[in-house]
């Protein structure tokens, strides 16, 4: 298991969620103008979000879902054996974060949702936060890496090839 994110990479979690029939969490970004998040046809992705300094992975991953979900009613499934890598296209990664990272490395996490659905708020997530998604729905894990913006879509198929276990009640 790697312990760092490699070098040049804004280190991040990614949270697939399922639900008890083994369908993932997913949200449609709220902020559709910013292109490092989304493009034409592509607005829907699973919860992530940066590590903050002095943080663990698994702390930044549970703090993430309640910021972006609501959701606390979890258990851990599983924990991605490395990170996973993204490079932001070229005129892109000169606008986001001013240019001081290639990209993202992700340690992605597996949850079971315990919870009943009405404690899913994405409008008003835990702690204040400015709501990230505008809508969300269950899906086939199978079904995201064709719903994420192409630059990340790479990412999405390894978690699809490494959580595809909790893809089932």
């Amino acid at each position: 298991m790697t312990t760092n994110p490699p070098a040049g990479y804004r280190p991040c979690v990614g949270l697939a969620l399922f639900s008890r029939d083994g369908r993932v969490f997913i949200g449609r970004r709220a902020n559709r103008n910013q292109r490092e998040h989304v493009a034409p046809g592509h607005e829907w992705q699973m919860p992530q979000g940066g590590i903050d300094r002095g943080e663990q992975p698994l702390q930044a991953a549970y703090r993430e879902l309640r910021e972006e979900t609501n959701v606390s009613s979890v258990s851990l499934l599983a924990e991605a054996p490395d990170w996973l890598s993204y490079d932001l296209p070229r005129e892109i990664g000169k606008e986001a974060w001013r240019g001081r990272y290639r990209g993202q490395s992700q340690k992605w996490f597996a949850f079971r949702f315990e919870g009943e659905e009405d404690e899913i708020d994405i409008a008003n997530p835990a702690g204040g936060h400015k709501a990230e998604f505008d809508s969300w729905r269950w899906a086939p894990l199978a079904d995201t890496p064709e719903l994420i913006i192409p630059f990340k879509r790479e990412v999405y198929r390894e978690v699809v090839r490494l959580f595809a276990g909790f893809a089932r009640p």
